[in-house]
Protein backbone atom coordinates (compact mmCIF):
# COMPACT_ATOMS: atom_id res chain seq x y z
CA UNK A 1 0.00 0.00 0.00
CA UNK A 2 2.90 2.31 0.91
CA UNK A 3 4.49 1.63 -2.48
CA UNK A 4 1.20 2.44 -4.21
CA UNK A 5 0.96 5.71 -2.26
CA UNK A 6 4.52 6.65 -3.17
CA UNK A 7 3.84 5.83 -6.84
CA UNK A 8 0.66 7.94 -6.90
CA UNK A 9 2.47 10.85 -5.23
CA UNK A 10 5.38 10.63 -7.69
CA UNK A 11 2.97 10.47 -10.66
CA UNK A 12 0.99 13.47 -9.32
CA UNK A 13 4.20 15.46 -9.00
CA UNK A 14 5.31 14.58 -12.54
CA UNK A 15 1.84 15.39 -13.92
CA UNK A 16 2.15 18.92 -12.52
CA UNK A 17 5.60 19.25 -14.13
CA UNK A 18 4.19 17.93 -17.43
CA UNK A 19 1.35 20.49 -17.29
CA UNK A 20 3.75 23.40 -16.73
CA UNK A 21 6.02 22.26 -19.58
CA UNK A 22 3.06 21.67 -21.93
CA UNK A 23 1.53 25.10 -21.30
CA UNK A 24 4.96 26.69 -21.77
CA UNK A 25 5.32 24.85 -25.11
CA UNK A 26 8.52 23.09 -23.99
CA UNK A 27 8.65 19.99 -26.23
CA UNK A 28 11.70 18.32 -24.62
CA UNK A 29 10.41 18.91 -21.08
CA UNK A 30 6.88 17.62 -21.81
CA UNK A 31 8.29 14.53 -23.52
CA UNK A 32 10.64 13.86 -20.59
CA UNK A 33 7.86 14.24 -17.98
CA UNK A 34 5.47 11.94 -19.91
CA UNK A 35 8.06 9.21 -20.46
CA UNK A 36 9.20 9.42 -16.80
CA UNK A 37 5.60 8.75 -15.64
CA UNK A 38 5.46 5.64 -17.84
CA UNK A 39 8.89 4.51 -16.59
CA UNK A 40 7.72 4.80 -12.96
CA UNK A 41 4.63 2.69 -13.65
CA UNK A 42 6.72 0.09 -15.50
CA UNK A 43 9.32 -0.19 -12.72
CA UNK A 44 6.50 -0.59 -10.16
CA UNK A 45 4.94 -3.23 -12.49
CA UNK A 46 1.63 -1.32 -12.16
CA UNK A 47 0.22 -2.32 -15.55
CA UNK A 48 -3.30 -0.99 -14.98
CA UNK A 49 -1.91 2.38 -13.81
CA UNK A 50 0.36 2.41 -16.89
CA UNK A 51 -2.64 1.98 -19.21
CA UNK A 52 -4.62 4.66 -17.36
CA UNK A 53 -1.72 7.14 -17.49
CA UNK A 54 -1.17 6.57 -21.25
CA UNK A 55 -4.85 7.38 -21.93
CA UNK A 56 -4.85 10.33 -19.49
CA UNK A 57 -1.69 11.93 -20.90
CA UNK A 58 -2.79 11.52 -24.53
CA UNK A 59 -6.16 13.21 -23.82
CA UNK A 60 -4.78 16.26 -21.98
CA UNK A 61 -5.69 19.60 -23.52
CA UNK A 62 -3.24 20.79 -26.18
CA UNK A 63 -1.05 17.70 -25.79
CA UNK A 64 2.05 17.89 -28.01
CA UNK A 65 2.47 15.42 -30.88
CA UNK A 66 6.08 14.75 -29.91
CA UNK A 67 5.03 13.75 -26.38
CA UNK A 68 2.38 11.31 -27.66
CA UNK A 69 4.88 9.79 -30.13
CA UNK A 70 7.51 9.37 -27.40
CA UNK A 71 4.93 7.78 -25.05
CA UNK A 72 3.73 5.27 -27.62
CA UNK A 73 7.30 4.35 -28.65
CA UNK A 74 8.37 3.90 -25.02
CA UNK A 75 5.29 1.87 -24.05
CA UNK A 76 5.89 -0.43 -27.05
CA UNK A 77 9.19 -1.49 -25.47
CA UNK A 78 7.27 -2.72 -22.39
CA UNK A 79 4.99 -5.08 -24.39
CA UNK A 80 7.44 -8.02 -24.31
CA UNK A 81 8.03 -7.46 -20.55
CA UNK A 82 4.37 -8.04 -19.59
CA UNK A 83 3.74 -10.94 -17.18
CA UNK A 84 0.91 -12.65 -19.12
CA UNK A 85 -1.00 -12.58 -22.44
CA UNK A 86 -4.05 -10.75 -21.00
CA UNK A 87 -1.89 -7.85 -19.75
CA UNK A 88 -0.05 -7.75 -23.09
CA UNK A 89 -3.31 -7.61 -25.07
CA UNK A 90 -4.67 -4.89 -22.75
CA UNK A 91 -1.54 -2.74 -23.21
CA UNK A 92 -1.58 -3.19 -27.02
CA UNK A 93 -5.30 -2.25 -27.13
CA UNK A 94 -4.64 0.87 -25.01
CA UNK A 95 -1.82 1.96 -27.33
CA UNK A 96 -4.02 1.19 -30.36
CA UNK A 97 -6.82 3.42 -29.07
CA UNK A 98 -4.34 6.23 -28.34
CA UNK A 99 -2.67 6.04 -31.78
CA UNK A 100 -5.93 5.58 -33.77
CA UNK A 101 -6.47 8.41 -36.26
CA UNK A 102 -3.11 10.09 -35.50
CA UNK A 103 -0.99 10.25 -38.64
CA UNK A 104 2.23 10.93 -36.69
CA UNK A 105 2.06 7.50 -34.97
CA UNK A 106 0.63 5.48 -37.91
CA UNK A 107 3.75 3.29 -38.22
CA UNK A 108 3.66 2.45 -34.50
CA UNK A 109 -0.04 1.58 -34.82
CA UNK A 110 0.67 -0.76 -37.77
CA UNK A 111 3.34 -2.55 -35.71
CA UNK A 112 0.97 -2.83 -32.73
CA UNK A 113 -1.79 -4.32 -34.90
CA UNK A 114 0.72 -6.84 -36.30
CA UNK A 115 1.70 -7.90 -32.74
CA UNK A 116 -1.94 -8.24 -31.69
CA UNK A 117 -2.73 -10.28 -34.83
CA UNK A 118 0.18 -12.62 -34.04
CA UNK A 119 -1.19 -13.21 -30.51
CA UNK A 120 -4.68 -13.91 -31.94
CA UNK A 121 -3.18 -16.34 -34.47
CA UNK A 122 -1.30 -18.19 -31.70
CA UNK A 123 -4.64 -18.53 -29.89
CA UNK A 124 -6.10 -20.12 -33.05
CA UNK A 125 -8.30 -17.11 -33.95
CA UNK A 126 -7.10 -16.78 -37.57
CA UNK A 127 -10.26 -15.00 -38.80
CA UNK A 128 -9.92 -12.34 -36.07
CA UNK A 129 -6.21 -11.91 -36.83
CA UNK A 130 -6.95 -11.47 -40.56
CA UNK A 131 -9.69 -8.89 -39.85
CA UNK A 132 -7.34 -6.94 -37.56
CA UNK A 133 -4.57 -6.82 -40.19
CA UNK A 134 -6.96 -5.69 -42.95
CA UNK A 135 -7.96 -2.60 -40.94
CA UNK A 136 -4.54 -1.06 -41.67
CA UNK A 137 -3.74 0.20 -45.19
CA UNK A 138 0.07 0.48 -45.01
CA UNK A 139 0.42 1.32 -48.72
CA UNK A 140 -0.65 4.90 -47.85
CA UNK A 141 2.08 5.35 -45.19
CA UNK A 142 4.71 7.66 -46.66
CA UNK A 143 7.19 7.37 -43.79
CA UNK A 144 7.22 3.55 -43.60
CA UNK A 145 10.16 1.71 -45.18
CA UNK A 146 9.38 -0.16 -48.42
CA UNK A 147 10.45 -3.56 -47.05
CA UNK A 148 8.25 -3.13 -43.97
CA UNK A 149 5.24 -2.21 -46.14
CA UNK A 150 5.76 -5.30 -48.31
CA UNK A 151 6.21 -7.55 -45.24
CA UNK A 152 2.97 -6.20 -43.73
CA UNK A 153 0.94 -6.74 -46.93
CA UNK A 154 2.40 -10.27 -47.30
CA UNK A 155 1.29 -11.02 -43.73
CA UNK A 156 -2.23 -9.85 -44.69
CA UNK A 157 -2.17 -12.15 -47.75
CA UNK A 158 -0.93 -15.13 -45.68
CA UNK A 159 -3.70 -14.76 -43.10
CA UNK A 160 -6.33 -14.53 -45.88
CA UNK A 161 -4.96 -17.73 -47.45
CA UNK A 162 -4.98 -19.43 -44.01
CA UNK A 163 -8.67 -18.60 -43.62
CA UNK A 164 -9.24 -19.64 -47.30
CA UNK A 165 -10.43 -16.17 -48.33
CA UNK A 166 -8.89 -16.39 -51.81
CA UNK A 167 -10.71 -13.38 -53.30
CA UNK A 168 -9.39 -10.97 -50.65
CA UNK A 169 -5.94 -12.59 -50.83
CA UNK A 170 -5.79 -11.79 -54.57
CA UNK A 171 -6.94 -8.18 -54.02
CA UNK A 172 -4.27 -7.65 -51.34
CA UNK A 173 -1.52 -9.32 -53.40
CA UNK A 174 -2.17 -6.84 -56.24
CA UNK A 175 -0.99 -4.02 -53.96
CA UNK A 176 2.54 -5.36 -54.50
CA UNK A 177 4.04 -4.93 -57.97
CA UNK A 178 6.53 -7.75 -58.80
CA UNK A 179 8.81 -5.06 -60.31
CA UNK A 180 9.52 -3.75 -56.81
CA UNK A 181 11.65 -6.86 -56.10
CA UNK A 182 13.96 -6.10 -59.05
CA UNK A 183 15.05 -2.74 -57.57
CA UNK A 184 18.78 -2.39 -57.10
CA UNK A 185 19.30 -2.29 -53.31
CA UNK A 186 23.07 -1.77 -53.65
CA UNK A 187 22.63 1.85 -54.76
CA UNK A 188 23.22 4.46 -52.10
CA UNK A 189 20.13 6.03 -50.60
CA UNK A 190 19.65 9.65 -51.56
CA UNK A 191 19.49 12.15 -48.74
CA UNK A 192 15.94 13.52 -48.38
CA UNK A 193 15.49 17.10 -49.49
CA UNK A 194 13.98 19.70 -47.22
CA UNK A 195 10.21 19.22 -47.05
CA UNK A 196 10.36 15.52 -48.10
CA UNK A 197 8.95 12.77 -45.88
CA UNK A 198 11.71 11.12 -43.83
CA UNK A 199 11.45 7.35 -44.31
CA UNK A 200 11.97 5.47 -41.07
CA UNK A 201 14.26 2.46 -40.80
CA UNK A 202 12.37 -0.87 -40.90
CA UNK A 203 11.91 -2.92 -37.72
CA UNK A 204 14.69 -5.39 -36.85
CA UNK A 205 12.61 -8.51 -37.67
CA UNK A 206 11.79 -7.41 -41.27
CA UNK A 207 13.40 -9.69 -43.93
CA UNK A 208 15.50 -8.33 -46.82
CA UNK A 209 13.94 -7.53 -50.22
CA UNK A 210 15.11 -10.82 -51.81
CA UNK A 211 13.73 -12.84 -48.87
CA UNK A 212 10.43 -10.99 -49.25
CA UNK A 213 10.48 -11.82 -52.98
CA UNK A 214 10.63 -15.52 -52.17
CA UNK A 215 7.86 -15.23 -49.53
CA UNK A 216 5.67 -13.33 -52.05
CA UNK A 217 6.01 -15.97 -54.77
CA UNK A 218 5.50 -18.85 -52.29
CA UNK A 219 2.22 -17.23 -51.20
CA UNK A 220 1.20 -16.73 -54.85
CA UNK A 221 1.93 -20.44 -55.50
CA UNK A 222 -0.51 -21.26 -52.65
CA UNK A 223 -3.12 -18.97 -54.25
CA UNK A 224 -2.71 -20.34 -57.81
CA UNK A 225 -2.66 -23.96 -56.53
CA UNK A 226 -6.23 -23.41 -55.29
CA UNK A 227 -7.32 -22.69 -58.92
CA UNK A 228 -4.91 -25.25 -60.49
CA UNK A 229 -3.45 -22.44 -62.63
CA UNK A 230 -0.37 -24.42 -63.67
CA UNK A 231 1.19 -21.77 -65.93
CA UNK A 232 1.09 -19.07 -63.22
CA UNK A 233 2.52 -21.53 -60.66
CA UNK A 234 5.34 -22.27 -63.12
CA UNK A 235 6.03 -18.54 -63.55
CA UNK A 236 6.19 -18.11 -59.75
CA UNK A 237 8.72 -20.95 -59.44
CA UNK A 238 10.68 -19.42 -62.33
CA UNK A 239 10.90 -16.12 -60.40
CA UNK A 240 12.11 -17.96 -57.25
CA UNK A 241 14.65 -19.83 -59.42
CA UNK A 242 16.06 -16.46 -60.62
CA UNK A 243 16.92 -15.32 -57.05
CA UNK A 244 20.78 -15.25 -56.80
CA UNK A 245 20.92 -17.09 -53.43
CA UNK A 246 18.83 -19.94 -54.92
CA UNK A 247 20.87 -20.17 -58.15
CA UNK A 248 24.11 -20.50 -56.19
CA UNK A 249 22.90 -23.51 -54.19
CA UNK A 250 22.24 -26.76 -56.19
CA UNK A 251 20.34 -28.23 -53.21
CA UNK A 252 17.78 -25.43 -53.66
CA UNK A 253 17.58 -24.90 -57.43
CA UNK A 254 17.36 -28.57 -58.49
CA UNK A 255 13.96 -29.20 -56.74
CA UNK A 256 12.65 -25.84 -58.05
CA UNK A 257 13.77 -26.61 -61.62
CA UNK A 258 12.03 -30.01 -61.39
CA UNK A 259 8.81 -28.24 -60.35
CA UNK A 260 9.17 -25.76 -63.23
CA UNK A 261 9.42 -28.70 -65.66
CA UNK A 262 6.37 -30.48 -64.21
CA UNK A 263 4.18 -27.38 -64.27
CA UNK A 264 5.28 -26.52 -67.81
CA UNK A 265 4.12 -29.94 -68.97
CA UNK A 266 0.85 -29.61 -67.00
CA UNK A 267 0.06 -26.13 -68.37
CA UNK A 268 -2.28 -25.94 -71.41
CA UNK A 269 -0.60 -25.19 -74.75
CA UNK A 270 -0.47 -21.46 -75.52
CA UNK A 271 2.18 -18.89 -76.66
CA UNK A 272 3.31 -18.06 -73.09
CA UNK A 273 3.71 -21.78 -72.23
CA UNK A 274 5.61 -22.38 -75.46
CA UNK A 275 7.96 -19.43 -74.78
CA UNK A 276 8.68 -20.62 -71.21
CA UNK A 277 9.21 -24.18 -72.47
CA UNK A 278 11.85 -23.10 -74.99
CA UNK A 279 13.64 -20.77 -72.54
CA UNK A 280 13.77 -23.55 -69.91
CA UNK A 281 15.21 -26.00 -72.48
CA UNK A 282 18.03 -23.54 -73.16
CA UNK A 283 18.96 -23.48 -69.45
CA UNK A 284 22.36 -25.15 -68.95
CA UNK A 285 21.35 -26.34 -65.47
CA UNK A 286 18.74 -28.64 -67.04
CA UNK A 287 21.54 -31.05 -68.00
CA UNK A 288 21.84 -31.84 -64.25
CA UNK A 289 18.41 -33.50 -64.41
CA UNK A 290 18.52 -35.38 -67.78
CA UNK A 291 15.14 -37.11 -67.25
CA UNK A 292 13.34 -33.78 -67.21
CA UNK A 293 15.33 -32.46 -70.18
CA UNK A 294 14.17 -35.50 -72.14
CA UNK A 295 10.56 -34.91 -71.00
CA UNK A 296 10.57 -31.29 -72.21
CA UNK A 297 12.22 -32.29 -75.51
CA UNK A 298 9.42 -34.80 -76.09
CA UNK A 299 6.83 -32.07 -75.56
CA UNK A 300 8.63 -29.67 -77.94
CA UNK A 301 9.22 -32.30 -80.67
CA UNK A 302 6.27 -32.65 -83.06
CA UNK A 303 5.93 -36.41 -82.64
CA UNK A 304 3.21 -38.55 -81.10
CA UNK A 305 3.97 -39.47 -77.46
CA UNK A 306 2.83 -42.89 -76.19
CA UNK A 307 1.06 -42.13 -72.88
CA UNK A 308 1.61 -45.57 -71.33
CA UNK A 309 5.38 -45.47 -72.03
CA UNK A 310 5.70 -41.92 -70.70
CA UNK A 311 3.70 -42.71 -67.52
CA UNK A 312 5.74 -45.86 -66.81
CA UNK A 313 8.96 -43.84 -67.14
CA UNK A 314 7.92 -40.86 -65.00
CA UNK A 315 5.30 -42.31 -62.62
CA UNK A 316 7.72 -42.67 -59.67
CA UNK A 317 9.16 -39.16 -60.22
CA UNK A 318 5.65 -37.72 -60.45
CA UNK A 319 4.40 -39.39 -57.26
CA UNK A 320 7.52 -38.43 -55.29
CA UNK A 321 7.28 -34.74 -56.24
CA UNK A 322 6.33 -32.70 -53.18
CA UNK A 323 4.59 -29.33 -53.46
CA UNK A 324 4.19 -27.58 -50.07
CA UNK A 325 4.48 -30.95 -48.33
CA UNK A 326 1.87 -32.62 -50.58
CA UNK A 327 2.24 -34.73 -53.74
CA UNK A 328 0.93 -33.43 -57.08
CA UNK A 329 -2.18 -35.63 -56.67
CA UNK A 330 -4.65 -37.50 -58.87
CA UNK A 331 -6.05 -34.32 -60.45
CA UNK A 332 -2.58 -33.38 -61.71
CA UNK A 333 -2.02 -36.94 -63.04
CA UNK A 334 -5.30 -36.71 -64.98
CA UNK A 335 -4.33 -33.26 -66.30
CA UNK A 336 -0.93 -34.65 -67.42
CA UNK A 337 -2.68 -37.34 -69.46
CA UNK A 338 -4.96 -34.67 -70.91
CA UNK A 339 -1.97 -32.52 -71.98
CA UNK A 340 -0.30 -35.49 -73.70
CA UNK A 341 -3.54 -36.23 -75.62
CA UNK A 342 -3.81 -32.55 -76.65
CA UNK A 343 -0.14 -32.59 -77.77
CA UNK A 344 -0.77 -35.71 -79.86
CA UNK A 345 -3.88 -34.22 -81.53
CA UNK A 346 -1.86 -31.08 -82.45
CA UNK A 347 0.89 -33.29 -83.92
CA UNK A 348 -1.68 -35.24 -86.00
CA UNK A 349 -3.24 -31.97 -87.24
CA UNK A 350 0.23 -30.86 -88.46
CA UNK A 351 0.84 -33.97 -90.54
CA UNK A 352 -2.68 -34.86 -91.76
CA UNK A 353 -5.18 -32.84 -93.74
CA UNK A 354 -7.79 -35.66 -93.46
CA UNK A 355 -7.78 -38.74 -91.25
CA UNK A 356 -10.34 -41.37 -90.19
CA UNK A 357 -11.56 -41.27 -86.59
CA UNK A 358 -10.54 -44.90 -86.18
CA UNK A 359 -6.93 -44.20 -87.18
CA UNK A 360 -6.87 -41.06 -84.99
CA UNK A 361 -8.06 -43.11 -82.01
CA UNK A 362 -5.29 -45.67 -82.68
CA UNK A 363 -2.62 -42.95 -82.73
CA UNK A 364 -3.96 -41.44 -79.49
CA UNK A 365 -4.34 -44.89 -77.78
CA UNK A 366 -8.01 -44.04 -77.03
CA UNK A 367 -11.44 -45.39 -77.94
CA UNK A 368 -13.20 -43.76 -80.94
CA UNK A 369 -15.76 -42.05 -78.65
CA UNK A 370 -13.07 -40.63 -76.34
CA UNK A 371 -10.92 -39.47 -79.29
CA UNK A 372 -13.96 -37.68 -80.76
CA UNK A 373 -14.72 -36.03 -77.37
CA UNK A 374 -11.13 -34.83 -76.90
CA UNK A 375 -11.00 -33.44 -80.45
CA UNK A 376 -14.36 -31.67 -79.98
CA UNK A 377 -13.16 -30.08 -76.70
CA UNK A 378 -10.04 -28.71 -78.43
CA UNK A 379 -12.11 -27.30 -81.31
CA UNK A 380 -14.49 -25.61 -78.83
CA UNK A 381 -11.52 -24.08 -76.92
CA UNK A 382 -10.15 -22.87 -80.32
CA UNK A 383 -6.86 -24.74 -79.82
CA UNK A 384 -7.20 -26.02 -83.43
CA UNK A 385 -9.57 -25.97 -86.41
CA UNK A 386 -11.19 -29.28 -87.44
CA UNK A 387 -14.44 -30.70 -88.82
CA UNK A 388 -15.77 -34.20 -88.19
CA UNK A 389 -17.85 -36.05 -90.78
CA UNK A 390 -19.53 -38.48 -88.37
CA UNK A 391 -21.39 -40.69 -90.95
CA UNK A 392 -18.13 -41.17 -92.90
CA UNK A 393 -15.97 -41.17 -89.74
CA UNK A 394 -13.49 -38.68 -91.21
CA UNK A 395 -11.79 -35.71 -89.54
CA UNK A 396 -10.74 -32.79 -91.76
CA UNK A 397 -8.11 -30.42 -90.32
CA UNK A 398 -8.13 -28.00 -93.26
CA UNK A 399 -9.95 -24.70 -92.91
CA UNK A 400 -12.55 -24.06 -95.61
CA UNK A 401 -11.72 -20.78 -97.35
CA UNK A 402 -14.52 -18.47 -98.45
CA UNK A 403 -14.67 -16.99 -101.95
CA UNK A 404 -12.89 -13.74 -100.93
CA UNK A 405 -9.90 -15.63 -99.48
CA UNK A 406 -9.63 -17.82 -102.59
CA UNK A 407 -9.79 -14.75 -104.86
CA UNK A 408 -7.18 -12.90 -102.77
CA UNK A 409 -4.74 -15.84 -102.81
CA UNK A 410 -5.27 -16.22 -106.62
CA UNK A 411 -4.56 -12.50 -107.13
CA UNK A 412 -1.43 -12.71 -104.95
CA UNK A 413 -0.15 -15.73 -106.90
CA UNK A 414 -0.83 -13.96 -110.21
CA UNK A 415 1.11 -10.90 -108.98
CA UNK A 416 4.09 -13.12 -108.06
CA UNK A 417 3.99 -14.72 -111.53
CA UNK A 418 3.98 -11.35 -113.30
CA UNK A 419 6.89 -10.21 -111.09
CA UNK A 420 8.89 -13.26 -112.16
CA UNK A 421 8.09 -12.65 -115.87
CA UNK A 422 9.16 -8.99 -115.53
CA UNK A 423 12.44 -9.94 -113.78
CA UNK A 424 13.17 -12.57 -116.49
CA UNK A 425 12.56 -10.00 -119.29
CA UNK A 426 14.84 -7.51 -117.51
CA UNK A 427 17.65 -10.10 -117.21
CA UNK A 428 17.33 -11.07 -120.92
CA UNK A 429 17.41 -7.39 -121.95
CA UNK A 430 20.49 -6.81 -119.73
CA UNK A 431 22.38 -9.76 -121.29
CA UNK A 432 21.49 -8.52 -124.78
CA UNK A 433 22.80 -5.03 -124.04
CA UNK A 434 26.04 -6.37 -122.57
CA UNK A 435 26.91 -8.66 -125.47
CA UNK A 436 25.30 -6.41 -128.11
CA UNK A 437 23.91 -9.48 -129.73
CA UNK A 438 21.01 -8.86 -132.11
CA UNK A 439 17.97 -10.99 -131.40
CA UNK A 440 16.98 -13.20 -134.23
CA UNK A 441 13.30 -13.28 -134.81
Amino acid sequence: MANTGNLDAAIEKLLNVEKQMRLAGDVAGTRKAATDILQLCFEARAWKTLNDQIVLLSKRRGQLKQAVTAMVQQAMQYIDETPDVETRIELIKTLNSVSAGKIYVEIERARLVKKLAKIKEEQGLIAEAADLMQEVAVETFGAMAKTEKIAFILEQVRLCLDRQDYVRAQILSRKISPRVFDADTSKEKKKPKEGDNVVEEPAADIPSLLELKRIYYELMIRYYSHNNDYLEICRCYKSIYEIPSVKENPAEWIPILRKICWYLVLAPHDPMQSSLLNSTLEDKNLSEIPNFKLLLKQIVTMEVIQWTTLWDTYKTEFENENISGKSLGEKAAEDLRQRIIEHNILVVSKYYARITLKRLAELLCLSVQEAEKQLSDMVVSKALVAKIDRPMGIVCFQTVKDSNDVLNSWAANLEKLLDLVEKSCHQIHKETMVHKAALKV
